[in-house]
Parts: C-alpha cells; structure tokens; sequence
C-alpha cells in the first residue's frame, strides 16, 4: 500500500512575482514600461554622454585656428540651437551617445524595466486613488461655494434662509 502524498499549494501573495512576465500588458501599459525602459537606459548612459573626451586631436579651423567643436563634453549642449547641421558638427558626440545606448540597451534592462513597472504598481494604485479622492473634494468644495446641485444646476435659496437671519439679528 503506497501512498501519494500532494505537495501542499501554497497560497500565493501579491507582493511575489511569480514569473518575469506575469500578465500580458495593454498597448498602453507596455508604452510605459516602454518609457521606464527608456528612462533606465538614458540615465545608465548619462555619464558617459556628459563626460565624453575625445582623445584624438580636435580639428582647427583652417582660417581662425580655433576648435571646430568646442569642449567635446555634451551632445546635448553641441547640438543645442542646431538644426540640420547637428549630425555632422556633433558626430563625436552622438556616436559616443549612441554606442553606450546601444550597449545598455539589452533585454536584461528590459526585464528589469518590466519588474520595476510591476512592483510600483501598487504604488501607482495608490496615487490615481489619492488623485481621484482630491478630485472628488474639490468638485464638492466648488458645488458648495456655487450654490450647484449635483447635475451643475444651480439651486434658488429659498427665502427662509432669509428669515431666520433676520429673526436673529
């Protein structure tokens, strides 16, 4: 006589994320891990676009003798009031940006984007919860101050009110 034992199922809690992509998102949730994907990115690669040196000679102006770019430091900064001559004139700039996003830019930060936008969801919750309950107050607070009912119509007073302020002054 042998018997089976099941293993005991253990109830599952909120805060434990049972797999790296627990549930299929909508188009907008997935754009704002999107952003926070984005966002990750952007700052892991800060560093290396604000710090940027070039360590080969900077090119002179033929006339003036002066840097063709000057402080090789900031894409941002170089391609500043810029429009279309920005690619060329900040080359040095935009390839040292784009080959750290292109580094950082991995599935793993992916999956990493994808587990913070789920464990800030509750917090998220929490937020729009809070928003609405401000909301709610202050289209109370106006209805009150106006005189309105709750479809926005405004309500007479009735000469009573009227009465009794004079009966006690």
């Amino acid at each position: 006589m042998t018997t089976t034992s099941d293993p005991p199922i253990l109830p599952m809690t909120p805060d434990v994320v049972p797999s790296r992509n627990p549930l299929p998102l909508s188009a907008s949730q997935e754009q704002q891990v999107r952003d926070l994907y984005y966002k990750r990115v952007r700052t892991r690669c800060a560093d290396e676009i604000r710090v940027y040196t070039s360590t080969s000679a900077i090119e002179l102006h033929p006339m003036s003798n002066q840097p063709l770019t000057s402080n090789l430091t900031d894409f941002a900064a170089c391609a500043t009031s810029r429009t279309f001559t920005a690619p060329f004139v900040c080359r040095p700039q935009r390839l040292a940006m784009n080959t750290c996003m292109i580094a950082r830019a991995t599935q793993a930060e992916q999956d990493a984007a994808r587990e913070e936008w789920f464990a800030t969801m509750d917090l998220r919750r929490q937020e729009r919860e809070a928003k609405e309950a401000r909301r709610k107050e202050q289209e109370k607070f106006h209805r009150e101050w106006w005189g309105l009912d709750e479809k926005g119509q405004r309500v007479l007073k009735t000469g009573s009110e009227d009465e009794r302020k004079k009966d006690q002054g």
